[in-house]
């Protein structure tokens, strides 16, 4: 059996969207488990809308997600050549031909189909010039593009790995062009000779695609090489089954590295989006969806986007990732909020990993990850609105505080366990539940009224932030009742 080849080909005209993406992994995770190629290659002829940043921008992208590819990066921009001479080859069998209609002609072709209310075909007008003919268009000054003959009648049949086989009626497919004016290839002529140059053995692809695979293969067919096999994923819907866009949240990969996903987590979530791996598993390593990934798991209908599914399969990468893993990760998110400035030292370094192992078990991101930890680098913050009403102002809350402080400060051992044991005989000693004591020390020391256990938190904090917060908060409670 042949060598298994697949390949990603996006256009750089925008982010990698997450359609993109979940192509790009399922044919990642196809050809891993093939033993095959996954090859690389860019679409860059569209010239007004192709951006090298975006080149940048998808290499960065893809290899965030850990998607590496075997060979490529392969660029048509690079290749008009060999686009122009499967052109002329065509020419030469009469299997294309010159077509000189200008744009006032095409126009008016369309103009007379909507007014017979059908839709638009190219009728085939430049079909059958003769030599003379086209001498005489040329010496006008005419520009032309290259047609290919398409047949008139019967079907072509696509045969499809998820969707089986797709009928196409000819009647419908006019001559189209495959090689624009300004020398450039349109996307189906460029894509097919591409893929049989690279010797591409699978096409796996988002349906939107499907429509312009009859046209490929009648190229394929007219070069006289072999049809790669052809799969078509289903689209990503938003809950309400419109199309996805940004007002249903994060769409490119960029944003939700900057929403602050795990990689591991995000490639989880889409490998779900259209494919089940059995057994109801919701959580699967890569090693493990390569092993079972195949196509006929692969759905026909649409996948429907869950912000809510994602965010809980990221918290779950967020408990049990590698914790120096997840600090390398993290790191950005606490200097872009100004929370510490690298490089850090081996004990900021320290303190950083034990602060985020703290946070993470309710972090669903690494921004909330973050945001959930201020209150461990600064004490700038305030305190949460309803917990002042439901915490501080109970009677003796700013009592309480101040002695806890000053208990603290003269604990000649300060830990956790200590800290904890404090607490106990005070509560006993007030003959109070420990939770008046708890809730407000939590919104003293840390302004939220949730968060990590609270002993875990004082003994992070150390001895003298710990008191100089609750002090801090019993003068603000006894200001706000004097």
């Amino acid at each position: 059996m042949s060598e298994v080849r697949v390949r990603f080909a996006p256009s750089p005209t925008g982010e990698l969207h997450i359609g993109g993406a979940r192509t790009a992994l399922f044919n990642y995770l196809f050809v891993r488990n093939k033993g095959g190629k996954f090859i690389l290659r860019i679409d860059d002829t569209d010239l007004e809308r192709s951006k090298t940043d975006y080149i940048d921008k998808l290499f960065a992208s893809l290899h965030w997600l850990g998607l590496n590819w075997d060979e490529g990066p392969y660029y048509q921009s690079q290749r008009l050549e060999h686009y122009r001479s499967e052109a002329q080859r065509l020419l030469e069998s009469n299997k294309a031909y010159h077509c000189y209609c200008t744009e006032e002609d095409l126009a008016e072709s369309r103009a007379v189909a909507r007014k017979e209310s059908r839709a638009y075909l190219y009728p085939g007008t430049c079909r059958h010039l003769s030599a003379e003919d086209e001498k005489a268009l040329q010496q006008e000054g005419r520009n032309y593009v290259i047609r290919l003959h398409t047949p008139d009648q019967g079907q072509t049949v696509v045969q499809d790995a998820i969707r089986g086989e797709v009928n196409f009626d000819n009647a419908y497919l006019d001559d189209f062009i495959i090689l624009k004016s300004n020398g450039y290839p349109t996307y189906n002529f460029a894509s097919i000779v591409d893929d049989l140059e690279l010797q591409i053995t699978d096409v796996i692809r988002a349906e939107e695609h499907l429509s312009n695979t009859p046209r490929q293969q009648i190229c394929a067919e007219a070069l006289s090489y072999s049809l790669p096999r052809f799969a078509h994923v289903p689209m990503i819907l938003a809950p309400d089954r419109s199309k996805l866009s940004k007002r249903h949240g994060a769409t490119s990969v960029e944003e939700f590295y900057a929403e602050g996903h795990l990689p591991e987590a995000l490639v989880n979530y889409m490998a779900l989006l259209g494919w089940s791996p059995g057994e109801d598993e919701e959580i699967l390593p890569l090693e493990q969806m390569i092993s079972r990934f195949s196509l006929d798991r692969v759905s026909r209908t649409a996948a429907i986007y869950d912000v809510n599914k994602l965010a809980w399969i990221n918290n779950h990468y967020m408990r049990v990732y590698d914790l120096d893993k997840l600090a390398e990760a993290a790191l950005p998110f606490f200097e872009e909020r100004g929370l510490l400035k690298t490089p850090l030292s081996d004990e900021a370094y320290d303190y950083f990993k034990q602060v985020i192992d703290l946070v993470r078990e309710r972090s669903k991101t690494l921004v909330e990850l973050a945001e959930g930890a201020r209150y461990f680098y600064t004490d700038d913050f305030e305190y949460e609105e309803k917990g002042v009403n439901k915490q501080f102002y109970k009677e003796n809350v700013a009592d309480y505080l101040r002695r806890l402080a000053g208990e603290i400060r003269s604990m000649e051992h300060y830990d956790k366990n200590s800290v904890e044991e404090l607490y106990s005989s005070f509560s006993e000693e007030l003959e109070i539940s420990k939770g008046r004591l708890i809730h407000p020390t939590r919104l003293a020391v840390t302004g939220c009224t949730v968060g990590p256990g609270i002993f875990d938190i004082l003994a992070l904090l150390g001895r003298d932030t710990t008191a100089e917060r609750m002090e801090q908060a019993a003068e603000y409670i006894e200001r706000k009742l004097s």
